[in-house]
């Protein structure tokens, strides 16, 4: 065999023991890739799995969404129906304009375009919104369809549209002081509005609903055309008088359910704020006032109930009381012995007060505290704590006893007065429905049913032939007491600025309904000869209410019977 043969064999030889090891090194590099792009796509599925579990989990927090999403959302509140069923506050949708303003792409150019297309926007307020670093920012909230078309046709990059819930009123200004409003983000601020988002809001949760048509609506005990009828007379009873302010109620004696409620003036719910006005408080809730010879009606009550009065008790009132340098006087002088009767009628401050001091100083505070006159009176709408005396002595007892130096709100004066007249039960007032079962077992007797009957004919006789007698309505027996209180200015009493009410009822053999009214600052008018006190003004605007609202509350008109002429009897001098 040749060397090369050899050479050539040898080399042979030598190829073949290479291979192995050559196959052996490319399938370990073969085998490392595969494990790295095995371990890429389980990462990617594992990815692609984590991402797919949070969307099915929280479906609503896209990332467009939770870019737009303002830091408050809006509630969904229930509507409000009269106790008819009509809707008094609802829901509507309507959008909103916002921008993200890291996707503006020109700031100057969307500034020029949405003040061209909304001039009420400020040109200095979205160069700071949008020139900020922020992922979301209101531009305007509550916009309409034609403002938010207009917008849409602008096509700029970064600005977009949220629909959101409207509050709206139907009926406007009428309830608002019991309806109240809310803020733009649909939070209650005032009346049923905020009870329902402070006290009320497990009641409101119990009705709630994502779509708003959907849920129970709150009912309220207002009457919507008693409401209209008092707010309209009240309104024009300020213009004929001039007075600075009225307000009325109107009171179920039987359920405490308050029918109507008017303070004047008022404001838009749609646009509250005014509402922040002092002229525009709810006078019957947010407001104390002396209200002067109506609550002569509490200290007759008092002096029944006490037993030291009844009909045929007699007053000197030929001069007046003098404590100290204080001196009680009659604005309706007769300057003679009065019966009770007469007292009532002609609403004798000297007699009055004398019933006050025949109770006792601390009977007579205790009575006013059985009425709940001397505390801040509970309902779903917050109310003013009264003004007490700040001792409680003679010449006080004496005041209260005929309407001054104790300051209420009208809503505790129309409570006490339901008591006077349903057979002499208190009933806290409320503003939603309430059964009359539900009330009476509620309820607790504060006077006599024997009380209760004679403050009745009391009512009835002044409204025969006293002070009150411009509130006698065809048809109807109407009974109330009138009273006209010299208002506090600076500390002292102003002569020339009244402050006149009149708490009245019907019908009054079996009393439904209170109806209080209450004119600030009236001036004479007219046909009032010069006059400005309650019968002259607060008193015709009640009877005109209750001549319109009776038959609404399916109140019957009566014919005259033997009572009535006994009344008128009575009634002559």
């Amino acid at each position: 065999m040749s060397a090369a043969a050899e050479h050539s064999d040898g080399g042979a030889a030598s190829g073949r023991l290479a291979t192995p090891v050559a196959d052996s090194t490319v399938e370990r590099r073969m085998a490392a890739r595969s494990r790295i792009v095995m371990a890429v796509f389980m990462l990617c599925f594992t990815v692609i799995g984590v991402r797919i579990g949070f969307v099915s989990l929280w479906p609503a927090e896209t990332a467009e969404k939770r870019v737009s999403k303002p830091k408050l959302e809006k509630v969904v509140r229930p509507n409000i129906v009269d106790r008819n069923g009509v809707v008094l506050a609802t829901d509507v949708k309507i959008a909103s304009i916002f921008a993200d303003p890291r996707k503006i792409i020109d700031v100057d150019e969307a500034i020029e375009l949405l003040t061209a297309n909304m001039p009420e926007l400020s040109a200095k307020d979205l160069r700071r919104k949008l020139s900020s670093k922020r992922a979301f920012a209101w531009i305007k909230r509550e916009i309409t369809p034609g403002q938010q078309k207009r917008v849409h046709n602008l096509g700029i990059p970064g600005i977009g549209f949220r629909e959101e819930t409207l509050r709206v009123y139907p009926n406007g200004r009428t309830g608002v002081h019991v309806l109240g409003h809310v803020d733009v983000d649909s939070r209650g601020l005032a009346g049923i509005e905020g009870y329902l988002e402070g006290k009320g809001r497990l009641y409101m949760a119990s009705l709630a609903s994502t779509d708003a048509s959907a849920s129970t609506p709150v009912e309220l005990a207002l009457d919507l055309r008693v409401q209209h009828a008092l707010q309209d007379e009240l309104k024009a009873s300020m213009e004929t008088f001039q007075a600075i302010g009225a307000g009325g109620i109107v009171l179920d004696v039987r359920s405490g359910e308050v029918v109507a409620m008017a303070s004047l003036p008022d404001y838009n719910p749609h646009d509250p704020k005014t509402s922040l006005d002092k002229d525009t408080l709810n006078r019957l809730m947010a407001g104390v006032y002396e209200l002067g010879s109506t609550f002569k009606a509490i200290t007759f009550a008092m002096a029944f109930d006490e037993g030291v009065a009844t009909m045929q008790s007699t007053y000197d009132a030929r001069s007046p009381i003098r404590v100290g340098s204080f001196s009680i006087s009659d604005y309706h002088a007769k300057r003679r012995i009065l019966t009770v009767p007469e007292v009532f009628i002609y609403s004798s401050n000297i007699g009055t007060a004398k019933m006050a001091l025949d109770v006792g100083l601390d009977r007579h505070k205790a009575f006013l505290g059985k009425l709940g006159l001397l505390t801040r009176l509970v309902t779903e709408l917050p109310g003013r704590k009264p003004l007490l005396p700040p001792r409680w002595t003679k010449i006080a007892s004496m005041t209260v006893g005929f309407g001054h130096g104790l300051s209420v709100t009208p809503l505790q004066l129309a409570m006490a007065g339901a008591a006077l007249v349903n057979g002499g039960f208190l009933i806290t007032p409320t503003f939603l429905i309430r059964d009359a079962s539900v009330a009476a077992s509620q309820a607790e007797r504060v006077i006599k049913p024997e009380t209760s009957k004679m403050m009745r004919d009391l009512m009835m006789l002044n409204v025969s032939g006293g002070t009150a007698r411009k509130a006698q309505v065809k048809g109807y027996r109407v009974g109330g007491k009138t009273g006209s209180a010299e208002k506090v200015i600076n500390g002292r009493y102003a002569k020339n600025k009244l402050l006149t009410s009149f708490l009245g009822m019907f019908p009054g053999n079996d009393p439904r309904y209170v109806v209080l009214v209450m004119l600030d600052e009236p001036k004479p008018a007219e046909g009032t000869h010069g006059y400005k006190t309650a019968g002259w003004n607060a008193v015709p605007t009640a009877g005109r209410v209750i001549e319109r609202i009776a038959p609404m509350l399916g109140i019957a008109p009566q014919r005259e019977t033997a009572l009535d002429h006994a009344l008128q009897a009575l009634a002559k001098p």
